[in-house]
Protein backbone atom coordinates (compact mmCIF):
# COMPACT_ATOMS: atom_id res chain seq x y z
CA UNK A 1 0.00 0.00 0.00
CA UNK A 2 1.16 3.70 -0.63
CA UNK A 3 -0.08 6.78 1.20
CA UNK A 4 0.43 10.38 0.29
CA UNK A 5 0.75 12.59 2.97
CA UNK A 6 0.21 16.51 1.66
CA UNK A 7 1.77 19.28 4.22
CA UNK A 8 0.14 22.84 3.71
CA UNK A 9 1.68 26.15 3.67
CA UNK A 10 4.23 27.09 5.92
CA UNK A 11 4.66 23.97 7.07
CA UNK A 12 8.25 24.04 6.05
CA UNK A 13 8.67 26.46 8.57
CA UNK A 14 8.23 24.05 11.60
CA UNK A 15 10.44 24.25 14.35
CA UNK A 16 10.75 27.44 14.14
CA UNK A 17 7.48 29.34 13.55
CA UNK A 18 5.45 29.60 17.02
CA UNK A 19 7.25 27.12 18.44
CA UNK A 20 4.46 27.57 21.41
CA UNK A 21 1.95 26.84 19.59
CA UNK A 22 3.44 24.03 17.23
CA UNK A 23 6.40 22.60 18.85
CA UNK A 24 10.52 22.26 18.12
CA UNK A 25 9.74 19.57 15.48
CA UNK A 26 10.85 20.11 12.19
CA UNK A 27 8.89 18.69 9.27
CA UNK A 28 11.80 16.70 8.21
CA UNK A 29 11.31 15.65 11.84
CA UNK A 30 8.15 14.21 10.97
CA UNK A 31 8.78 13.09 7.14
CA UNK A 32 11.53 10.95 9.10
CA UNK A 33 8.95 9.31 11.38
CA UNK A 34 6.43 8.86 9.11
CA UNK A 35 9.13 6.69 6.51
CA UNK A 36 9.92 4.91 9.54
CA UNK A 37 6.42 4.41 11.24
CA UNK A 38 5.23 3.57 7.46
CA UNK A 39 8.48 0.83 7.11
CA UNK A 40 7.15 -0.58 10.45
CA UNK A 41 3.32 -0.85 9.03
CA UNK A 42 4.47 -2.09 5.67
CA UNK A 43 3.36 0.55 3.78
CA UNK A 44 5.13 3.63 1.33
CA UNK A 45 4.89 6.73 2.52
CA UNK A 46 5.39 9.51 -0.18
CA UNK A 47 5.31 13.17 1.68
CA UNK A 48 5.33 16.24 0.28
CA UNK A 49 5.35 20.24 1.32
CA UNK A 50 3.75 22.24 -0.93
CA UNK A 51 2.82 26.32 -0.30
CA UNK A 52 0.66 26.52 -3.12
CA UNK A 53 -3.16 25.68 -3.10
CA UNK A 54 -2.97 24.89 -6.92
CA UNK A 55 0.09 22.57 -6.67
CA UNK A 56 -1.62 20.77 -3.44
CA UNK A 57 -4.63 20.49 -5.81
CA UNK A 58 -2.38 18.65 -8.68
CA UNK A 59 -0.59 16.70 -6.13
CA UNK A 60 -3.57 15.34 -4.41
CA UNK A 61 -5.39 14.80 -8.63
CA UNK A 62 -1.80 12.76 -9.19
CA UNK A 63 -2.29 11.13 -5.97
CA UNK A 64 -5.64 9.33 -7.24
CA UNK A 65 -3.75 7.50 -9.79
CA UNK A 66 -1.28 5.64 -7.36
CA UNK A 67 -2.08 6.03 -3.80
CA UNK A 68 -4.59 3.96 -1.26
CA UNK A 69 -4.85 6.33 1.28
CA UNK A 70 -4.59 10.32 1.60
CA UNK A 71 -3.04 12.10 4.62
CA UNK A 72 -3.55 16.09 4.38
CA UNK A 73 -2.66 19.24 6.35
CA UNK A 74 -4.06 21.93 4.71
CA UNK A 75 -2.77 24.17 7.29
CA UNK A 76 -4.35 27.53 6.69
CA UNK A 77 -6.02 26.28 3.32
CA UNK A 78 -8.27 24.24 5.84
CA UNK A 79 -10.25 27.35 6.18
CA UNK A 80 -10.33 28.83 3.14
CA UNK A 81 -9.85 26.65 0.45
CA UNK A 82 -12.85 25.08 -1.49
CA UNK A 83 -10.81 23.83 -4.35
CA UNK A 84 -8.82 21.56 -1.87
CA UNK A 85 -12.20 20.47 -0.71
CA UNK A 86 -13.38 19.84 -4.14
CA UNK A 87 -10.34 18.13 -5.40
CA UNK A 88 -10.39 15.55 -2.15
CA UNK A 89 -14.01 14.77 -3.18
CA UNK A 90 -13.14 14.17 -7.05
CA UNK A 91 -10.36 11.71 -6.09
CA UNK A 92 -12.28 9.73 -3.68
CA UNK A 93 -9.35 8.83 -2.17
CA UNK A 94 -9.82 7.74 1.75
CA UNK A 95 -8.26 11.26 3.29
CA UNK A 96 -7.73 11.70 6.86
CA UNK A 97 -6.89 15.74 7.81
CA UNK A 98 -4.40 16.03 10.14
CA UNK A 99 -3.29 18.85 12.72
CA UNK A 100 -0.72 19.45 14.61
CA UNK A 101 -2.51 22.01 17.26
CA UNK A 102 -5.96 21.68 18.20
CA UNK A 103 -7.94 23.87 16.00
CA UNK A 104 -10.71 23.76 18.26
CA UNK A 105 -8.92 25.45 21.31
CA UNK A 106 -7.64 28.00 19.20
CA UNK A 107 -9.21 31.07 16.97
CA UNK A 108 -12.30 31.00 16.32
CA UNK A 109 -11.87 31.23 12.49
CA UNK A 110 -9.60 27.53 12.77
CA UNK A 111 -13.02 26.17 13.82
CA UNK A 112 -14.58 25.68 10.50
CA UNK A 113 -12.59 23.28 7.69
CA UNK A 114 -13.84 23.13 4.26
CA UNK A 115 -11.82 19.68 4.48
CA UNK A 116 -13.31 17.68 7.27
CA UNK A 117 -16.65 16.78 5.54
CA UNK A 118 -15.35 15.19 2.49
CA UNK A 119 -12.34 13.37 4.88
CA UNK A 120 -12.69 10.30 6.26
CA UNK A 121 -11.92 11.68 9.54
CA UNK A 122 -9.74 14.01 11.53
CA UNK A 123 -6.67 14.12 13.83
CA UNK A 124 -5.83 16.75 15.73
CA UNK A 125 -4.19 18.66 18.99
CA UNK A 126 -1.64 15.74 19.38
CA UNK A 127 1.32 17.22 17.68
CA UNK A 128 3.89 14.96 15.93
CA UNK A 129 1.55 12.33 16.77
CA UNK A 130 -1.49 13.10 15.01
CA UNK A 131 0.33 12.47 12.12
CA UNK A 132 1.50 8.99 13.42
CA UNK A 133 -2.64 8.40 14.24
CA UNK A 134 -3.65 9.31 10.98
CA UNK A 135 -0.77 6.99 9.13
CA UNK A 136 -1.86 4.02 11.39
CA UNK A 137 -5.54 4.77 10.05
CA UNK A 138 -4.79 5.52 7.00
CA UNK A 139 -3.30 1.82 6.56
CA UNK A 140 -6.45 0.54 7.45
CA UNK A 141 -8.82 2.27 5.96
CA UNK A 142 -6.56 2.04 2.52
CA UNK A 143 -6.89 -0.29 -0.66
Amino acid sequence: MKIMVLHGPNLNLLGTREPEVYGSTTLADIDAMLQEEGKRLGVEVRALQLNSEGALVTAIQEAAAWAGALIINPAAYTHTSVALRDAIAAVALPTIEVHLSNVFAREEFRHHSYITPVAAGLICGFGIDSYRLALIAATRMGT
